[in-house]
């Protein structure tokens, strides 16, 4: 037992200088991903409201979450060809460039321009971050990077809303944007510093361009249909819209180089149901992100740090619920929990609506608590279940889509969201009565996905005999 403790690496191991380095170099771009998300979410009510866009809510996570997707997708691309330090470093200067971009922004447009860039640029830097834990760190030490790396996502949720709110509401909301401006630029000095030379380059990973462009051209197509007028153009959308991802998926059953398991969103088995209930439980939370932080503020009339708070509650239950869900380890657990996961994350999106139109701030509060349970208690053991069920050959192209997956179902989400909720005459005004009226529709639509994910669950391990 001595011997496998020993092989398994100490944390003093991994503070040494020479690894020290390397882990708050990766640590940091991990940073920058997990605080821009937390930061904008913050801001952007005070955002579309000071500049004139609360009917482009929505889109400012959609344009972003979609840019984010090819990003990471490119991610290889680019280090085969460029090499880690130049992917990292031009990335680098593009989600710069955005971030700035969004933070200075005078319209609504240039906002929704630098949150594409944005989205390509962190895309491009969270995947390479992911990629380089086992090329520069010893496999005794990879379990430890991502205890690392986990810690930084509760401290963001934890300290991230704070923070934002603070600044929001005492500063301006543009100050909260460009929090990230300074760890940007240092990410830049460090990524030379540390980074080897030989970490990249090679042969380049050939990149399936035109069904990703279908992918995001599909998830833009829903966005879009929130701002056509009359609903048959509106209805014209979002069927071209699913055509689009149809034969997307069509196409990539039938290629070489596919994209997806060749079981993906079947329901046929594991594979393909535990990709249903990734994809579909963050559409149905995508509700709240874009939605919840705006209905506090104007609804209740709180600042921007408490609304920041509340909103937060959500993914501070998730960490914490994750964390204490790992020392379980009977048989049955996992399969219940898979099942109890979705199913609280419906009730949750759902109560929140209930929680808006009964105008009580507890159930509201009580809802997100129970949407980040539902995460926490089902989310390892769903993902899990996908990477042990592929096939040997496709255990890689399984694990590797997860995290595609997860955003682009907060992506379509959000696009679903700002359609159902321009549906609902949502756009300039944000009157409590319109507002209130709008999301308790928005919310209680985005319940059902929750519920589409509990029926796939029951393919996910499923019972044998």
């Amino acid at each position: 037992m001595a011997e496998i403790d020993a092989n398994q690496g100490s944390w003093a191991e991994l503070f040494q200088r020479r690894h020290a380095a390397a882990l708050a170099t990766l640590s940091l771009g991990i940073t920058l991903h997990a605080l821009n998300g937390f930061l904008v979410s913050t801001a952007l009510p005070n955002a579309v409201i000071e500049i004139d866009g609360v009917e482009w809510i929505s889109w400012a996570f959609t344009v972003y979450l979609v840019a984010s997707i090819l990003g990471g997708a490119l991610a290889a691309l680019l280090k085969g060809r460029f090499g880690v330090r130049a992917t990292f470093f031009w990335a680098a200067l593009v989600f710069l460039a955005g971030t700035l971009a969004a933070g200075l922004a005078p319209s609504m447009p240039v906002l929704l321009l630098g949150r594409t860039a944005q989205g390509a640029g962190d895309g491009v830097i969270f995947a390479l971050c992911y990629v380089l834990i086992p090329a520069l760190f010893p496999s005794r030490l990879v379990p430890k990077v991502f205890g690392v790396e986990a810690a930084i996502w509760a401290v963001a949720a934890f300290g991230g809303p704070l923070v934002a709110g603070l600044i929001t509401e005492f500063i301006s909301w543009r100050a909260s944007f460009l929090f990230n401006v300074p760890l940007i630029v240092l990410f830049v000095v460090m990524v030379p510093l540390v980074v080897p030379a030989e970490v990249g380059g090679g042969a380049a990973v050939r990149v399936p361009f035109a069904r990703l462009a279908g992918c995001g051209a599909g998830i833009m197509l829903v966005a879009i249909a929130g701002i056509l007028p009359g609903t048959i153009a509106r209805a014209a959308a979002v069927a071209a819209a699913l055509a689009l991802l149809a034969a997307v998926f069509w196409r990539d059953r039938r290629a070489t180089d596919r994209l997806f398991p060749r079981e993906a969103f079947t329901l046929s088995g594991t594979v393909g149901a535990g990709l249903w209930v990734i994809l579909l439980m963050p559409v149905a939370q995508a509700s709240t992100a874009v939605y919840l932080n705006l209905t506090i503020q104007r609804l209740w009339g709180y600042g921007p740090t408490i609304a920041a708070a509340i909103s937060a509650l959500m993914a501070i239950s998730w960490s914490v619920v994750a964390l204490g869900i790992a020392s379980f380890r009977a048989p049955v657990w996992p399969r219940a929990m898979v099942r109890l996961g979705p199913l609280l994350v419906s009730a949750g999106v759902g109560g929140s609506a209930a929680g808006v139109a009964a105008d009580a701030l507890w159930l509201v509060m009580a809802s997100q608590i129970g949407i980040g349970t539902g995460f926490g208690i089902s989310w390892a053991y769903i993902s899990q279940a996908v990477m042990e069920a592929a096939p040997a050959d496709e255990r890689d192209r399984a694990s590797g889509l997860l995290p595609t997956v997860l955003t682009g179902g907060y992506a379509l989400g959000a696009a679903l969201a700002g359609l159902v909720a321009a549906i609902m005459g949502l756009g300039r005004s944000v009157e409590p009565s319109v507002l209130a009226g709008a999301v308790v529709v928005v919310f209680g639509v985005a319940s059902l996905f929750g519920l589409g994910a509990f029926g796939a669950s029951w393919r996910v391990m499923p019972r044998q005999g």
